[in-house]
């Protein structure tokens, strides 16, 4: 177990000092450089930087904005106009807004190949440079403006580590996109691998596969199911760390322009949704109230808040990656009484009741016309399921935040189901121990699929090498088979690689007596008899690795284990043969990322030392 965190300690203004006017001192950490003549260089390089004269120098705080913004991933195209948005806010607010992006990459166009190994690293590379910007430049808080999916606990862990006042902005999801035959309620990004699977199967055809390429994704936002992103964003918001609304809210809305020749067609136009501009108002407004009462983030990570996001996950049907992010950013906080155990004891007590993809038939935006996430919250107090006494980010408990949100109608929409009346009694995320994860593994079971599967073992070294048989049509789709895919883990992969094309190829091409299992992760857009996330990895000589072609394994998600039908004697001998491979890089990022991560049971951090 790692010990208690350990950072270094900045010179700050005690909290509730106050000015001479009697107004409280808000510039706590920045005054160490602004205030006299000790730091002149700094504030010589600050005045360049901007500001404007000595008043600003001396009393105004300097705030970090951080949305996690780059080009190439519509998840985040847009992140920056929030950005600026926020920080046009936050000078209202008689702050100093310093606008700088952490670094991100993209799940979706990662998915598949090499440089998906660099997707969950990047979720501690965001993490280190939020915490870098906070702390080397002595900003006294931070927005941070995150979009895709781990984007959001790297944020949240930074706000862990430097525990400066913070609020969270979710970027919001994308609309739906093109309605088909095959997708009536509109397609996404995972769509399109389940139509490459059936293409590959002879069941879609190549007009079909390029139209929903073409269409699935209709602008900015993050994915628009209950995949990664929007599991973190409703966690986070019954955390208390973001505004009510924050998750639910679309990042774009569709606005009809009048047609500008005669007998022309008016034409729709994506701009960002007012309501998510507004967010980024009250954001900043937020933030003032969190300085002056002293709100930080550790206040808001605790073990009770982790329980609210623990039931929001199970309700709504959140992704198997909820295990590796909220185990990380518990590790940060100095929560050492938080582990896998609540996954299943929260699962065990907790119904549900989203009818959202990916297993469902709807989307966030959806949700969000029936009321959304604080609806969701609201009813979940008033059954005694959430904790409404919690603080967060506005100064206000958690069922203060939601009063004014809508009750649910349950008699004329079904994208909710009634508590007394749900999809599953229990939650749908399982976490499964046996001889094949004596440290545990997370499957994502949500009772369609049935709730135990046994087949032979088909073993590949390499998510590419399962794809690469799935999509030659090697696989005997009336035979129970459990593919075993194997070194990807944190360590082997390394980076742990999700693994939705070959999730999203088992869909489309309709292979429903086969399940997956590996010691990588899926994609929150995975769906079907799946299990990830499988301690101890392959690499690190887990008895994963030493699985056969040919042995029975089964998948109980009634008793939650995960056996092979082979002795332990006998999975000590082929233990006692096998010799770990070296690991596949020895040079960069993903060298230093192999040899400091942790097991996926402890979130697969970089800090976990032991003092």
């Amino acid at each position: 177990m790692a010990g208690t965190s350990q950072f270094i300690q900045f010179k700050e203004i005690p909290y509730g000092t106050k000015r001479e006017d009697g107004s409280l001192i808000l510039n706590r950490w920045s005054a160490t450089v602004t205030n006299d003549h000790e730091f002149a260089a700094a504030q010589a390089q600050l005045y360049a930087a901007g500001i404007k004269n000595e008043h600003d120098m001396k009393l105004k705080p300097h705030i970090g904005i951080s949305p996690v913004w780059w080009e190439g991933n519509p998840c985040n195209t847009h992140l920056l106009d929030l950005g600026r948005a926020a920080k046009a806010a936050v000078d209202k607010q008689g702050f100093i807004g310093w606008l700088y992006s952490p670094n991100g990459i993209s799940d979706a166009i990662t998915m598949g190949h090499e440089g998906m190994r660099y997707s969950l690293p990047s979720r501690d590379l965001i993490a280190d440079s939020i915490e870098s910007a906070t702390c080397g430049q002595l900003h006294d808080g931070n927005i941070s403006i995150p979009g895709c999916d781990k984007n959001m606990p790297g944020c949240i862990m930074a706000m862990a580590r430097h525990n400066r006042p913070s609020v969270l902005i979710y970027g919001g999801t994308i609309l739906p996109g093109k309605k088909t035959k095959r997708f009536p309620q509109g397609s996404n990004v995972s769509s399109c691998f389940e139509v490459l699977g059936a293409f590959h199967y002879g069941n879609a055809s190549k007009e079909e596969l390029d139209d929903v390429t073409r269409h699935a994704c209709p602008g900015p936002g993050g994915c628009p199911g209950m995949f990664t992103a929007n599991t973190m964003s409703t966690a986070m918001e019954v955390m208390g760390l973001t505004l009510p609304g924050s998750s639910s809210i679309p990042a774009m809305t569709l606005i009809t322009r009048p047609a500008t020749t005669a007998g022309g067609s008016p034409t729709q136009e994506a701009v960002i949704e007012p309501a998510k501009m507004r967010e980024c108002e009250k954001a900043a407004a937020a933030l003032r109230v969190c300085m002056e009462k002293n709100i930080r983030p550790r206040d808001l990570i605790t073990k009770r808040s982790f329980e609210n996001a623990l039931v929001m996950t199970m309700i709504l049907g959140g992704s198997t990656n909820a295990a590796l992010h909220f185990l990380a950013m518990a590790h940060t906080a100095d929560i050492p009484d938080f582990s896998l155990k609540d996954f299943q004891r929260v699962s065990d007590k907790t119904p549900y009741i989203a009818n959202l993809k990916p297993s469902g038939k709807y989307y966030m935006s959806d949700l969000y016309e029936i009321g959304g996430t604080p609806a969701v919250t609201k009813l979940l107090i008033h059954a005694g399921l959430m904790d409404g006494e919690i603080i967060t980010v506005t100064g206000k408990t958690l069922k203060e935040n939601v009063a004014s949100a809508p009750v649910i109608d349950f008699t004329n929409q079904d994208v909710l189901r009634p508590l007394d009346n749900p999809l599953k009694t229990t939650g749908h995320l399982r976490v499964l121990f046996g001889n094949l994860a004596p440290g545990g593994a997370v499957a994502k079971i949500t009772g369609k699929e049935g709730t135990k599967f046994e087949g032979k073992a088909r073993v590949f070294d390499s998510e590419e090498l399962a794809t690469a048989a799935l999509n030659s049509g090697q696989l005997n789709p009336n035979e129970s088979t459990v593919l075993v895919v194997r070194y990807e883990g944190p360590k082997g992969g390394p980076g742990m690689p999700e693994q939705l094309k070959s999730s999203g190829a088992l869909i489309g091409a309709g292979l429903k007596q086969v399940a997956l299992i590996t010691d990588g992760r899926y994609s929150g857009a995975s769906h079907g008899f799946i299990v990830g996330h499988i301690v101890p990895e392959a690499q690190t000589g887990g008895p994963i690795a030493i699985v056969q072609d040919g042995d029975i394994i089964t998948i109980d998600a009634v008793n939650n284990t995960i056996n092979m039908n082979v002795s332990d004697e006998e999975i000590k001998s082929r233990l006692s043969k096998w010799k770990a491979p070296r690991l596949k890089v020895n040079r960069g990022h993903l060298a230093k990322y192999a040899r400091l991560v942790s097991d996926a049971s402890r979130g697969a951090v970089l800090d976990a030392f032991d003092d």
